[in-house]
């Protein structure tokens, strides 16, 4: 390994350490331009893909499109519950308009192949981390939500089809304050040794 190599991976491992999740309410302007969601995109295309399926799309929601998103997720809010409250639709209000960047990842499972759903859905979820990473390289912070609006139908059907899944919302932007580290896991919480089962 050259020593520019070694630099470059230790640049690379600063990078990861430093990446933080925002809250979409606390981005601001300003988010990436449409050559830098290109370039973003193309960026996360390098993931994993078990086929070469490409089993994601990317929904962008522009600024002009926030109303008609807002009116569409408070219409199915209401059909599930009809009697919902002035603050619960004002929170799907607020949640269609945060961070100058909305962009809809979308879970589009190949049926007719022999790779199981369910790799192409872990593909899906590598595809969206590696949005969250490109975006950050360009100095921009991103946070990935899901909540009620992913899991319904008719929010899915406004960006979908009925073999698709809202893998999440992605807001982009840029941060209005210091990010702060969260609680992390202990390492001996999360790794262990394998033991062999004993042979009969």
């Amino acid at each position: 390994m050259s020593e520019t190599q070694f630099n470059d991976l230790n640049s690379l491992a600063a990078y990861l350490t430093s990446r933080r999740s925002s809250r979409p309410r606390d981005m601001v302007a300003p988010g990436p331009s449409d050559k830098q969601i290109e370039e973003i995109i193309t960026i996360a295309m390098r993931t994993p893909d078990h086929g070469k399926l490409a089993p994601w799309r990317v929904i962008s929601v522009a600024a002009e499109q926030r109303p008609a998103f807002a009116d569409g997720i408070k219409s199915a809010y209401l059909k599930e519950k009809p009697a919902a409250g002035r603050m619960e639709l004002d929170g799907l209000e607020t949640m269609a308009h945060h961070a100058p960047t909305l962009l809809v990842i979308l879970s589009s499972p190949v049926e007719s192949t022999k790779i199981p759903l369910w790799e192409q859905e872990l593909s899906c979820g590598a595809f969206t981390m590696n949005i969250l990473h490109a975006a950050h390289s360009m100095g921009f912070v991103g946070g990935w939500i899901t909540g009620w609006p992913a899991f319904n139908g008719d929010v899915r059907d406004m960006f979908g089809s009925a073999s698709d899944k809202i893998a999440g919302f992605l807001y982009l932007g840029t941060s209005n304050g210091e990010l702060t580290e969260r609680p992390r896991p202990q390492l001996k919480d999360i790794i262990s040794s394998w033991q062999p089962p004993a042979l009969d």
